[in-house]
């Protein structure tokens, strides 16, 4: 049981570590607004890909020094500002279908190998028909990883306890029925005592 817990405690810690090591920021907008996504990078790079998708499996754009592409669903719809590594990405006239997670991944080639690293400016995009459009920052992730934490710590600490309750339940009756000692009797000995007394 207690294996159980910990595991349920490294998922809990997991989830929330990776969340905060990701560096992702929510963007919650409405259908036919715009959004920028500032692809940052603190090393230089030579290549960099704004990719979408949780695998990174759709190239969305594309920009080196020489040349940029962009994917044909996003040609009318996609401008970009600045040069590799430092480049702000404008995506116009939002589509429900543009709803997913977008990753700046910057390339550089190095003794004949390509290094691939991720960027800061990822972004997770929500895109709704109607409602509201707040826009989680740092700061809130930063609540949302506080509240993850406590909320696992109190599910362990049930857990425990309900454990521990369970323990104390199934023990308990065990020392309640304590058996009576039996002492051995010799019927021999007790029929002489008898008979000498008379």
């Amino acid at each position: 049981m207690s294996a159980v817990c910990l595991f349920i405690l490294i998922l809990c810690l997991y989830g929330t570590a990776r969340t905060a090591a990701d560096g992702y920021e929510v963007i919650r907008i409405k259908v036919g607004k715009q959004v920028t996504i500032q692809c940052k990078s603190a090393s230089n790079q030579e290549m960099l890909y704004l990719k979408r998708g949780l695998n990174e499996e759709e190239d969305i754009f594309y920009l080196t020094d020489l040349k940029s592409t962009i994917n044909q669903k996003f040609t009318d719809r996609l401008q970009f500002h600045g040069q590799v590594p430092n480049v702000h990405i404008l995506l116009k006239n939002l589509t429900l279908d543009d709803t997913g997670p977008y990753w700046c991944v910057y390339k550089m080639s190095s003794n004949y190998k390509l290094k691939t690293s991720r960027g800061n400016g990822s972004v997770l995009l929500v895109v709704t028909e109607s409602g509201p459009a707040p826009v989680c920052t740092g700061q809130s992730q930063g609540d949302l990883v506080l509240v993850s934490v406590v909320i696992c710590a109190a599910v362990l600490i049930v857990v425990l306890t309900v454990f521990l309750i369970w323990i104390i339940i199934k023990t308990k009756p065990l020392r309640s029925t304590v058996k009576k000692r039996q002492v051995p009797v010799n019927d021999v000995y007790e029929d002489m005592r008898g008979t000498i007394r008379r």
